[in-house]
């Protein structure tokens, strides 16, 4: 992946001792969890301008048959350019699944019994079988951290991770008005569509998620929604 939305390892090998290195770019700056947890919510025209730019990184990432599956504001750090605009790259791919055109299984890092993702960000298909998702698990993600940006807290709420897969598999989410009444219905609407339960009823690529919510970006959004369409 070589898109400036990506974090990019710039080389990999092994030391004399036989343990494996991988060299990445340095960034300063800090996650988007950080970033909610300090300020509790973001402006409007930010959080859609941050998670457009993880979408291009996701775009990307899929159209290479690689899905991320753990999507979260501690995996997208804020950084600037040398104007200071902020970019945002996607971080993490530790346990992406790699689709082959043809191929029946993913060539996933981690075992079936392992629980992979963030239960907070995985969509109910992934809390039910991680090895079964494909692209549209992360649109579930991305509509996630769009409402915590947003709202300065997850969709779901639970004191227990049983009590969330529930929640996450059955529920509906807390309604975002009621806890960000300054968002456009339009906007939530968008976000609705990322959480439904059946992944059929979701946008079904990033593209298609991206174009949904440019009506609610910034200018400076722009040639990202470009590089998307």
């Amino acid at each position: 992946l070589r898109g400036e939305h990506v974090a990019q390892v710039l080389d990999v090998g092994n030391l004399e001792n036989g343990a494996p290195y991988m060299v990445m770019e340095y960034l300063e700056g800090g996650d988007l969890g950080a970033v909610v947890q300090g300020s509790g919510s973001l402006p409007i025209a930010d959080a859609v301008d941050y998670v457009l730019q993880a979408c291009e990184a996701v775009a990307e990432a899929h159209a290479a048959g690689i899905i991320h599956r753990d999507l979260k504001p501690r995996n997208l750090f804020l950084t600037r350019r040398v104007d200071r605009s902020p970019l945002v790259k996607v971080l993490d791919f530790g346990i992406s699944k790699i689709v082959s055109p043809g191929d029946k299984e993913d060539a996933s890092l981690t075992r079936t019994s392992d629980v992979m993702g963030s239960p907070n960000y995985m969509s109910p298909e992934q809390i039910k079988r991680t090895r079964d998702v494909d692209a549209r698990t992360d649109i579930w993600s991305l509509g996630v951290v769009l409402y915590e940006l947003l709202a300065g807290q997850v969709p779901f709420l639970a004191d227990t991770m049983p009590q969330l897969c529930g929640l996450v598999l059955q529920d509906p989410p807390t309604p975002l008005l009621e806890v960000r009444p300054d968002v456009p219905p339009g906007l939530w609407a968008v976000i609705l569509r990322c959480l439904e339960k059946d992944p059929e009823a979701r946008y079904q690529s990033v593209v298609e998620l991206a174009k949904a919510l440019a009506p609610f970006a910034p200018k400076r959004s722009a040639s990202v929604l470009d590089h998307l369409h």
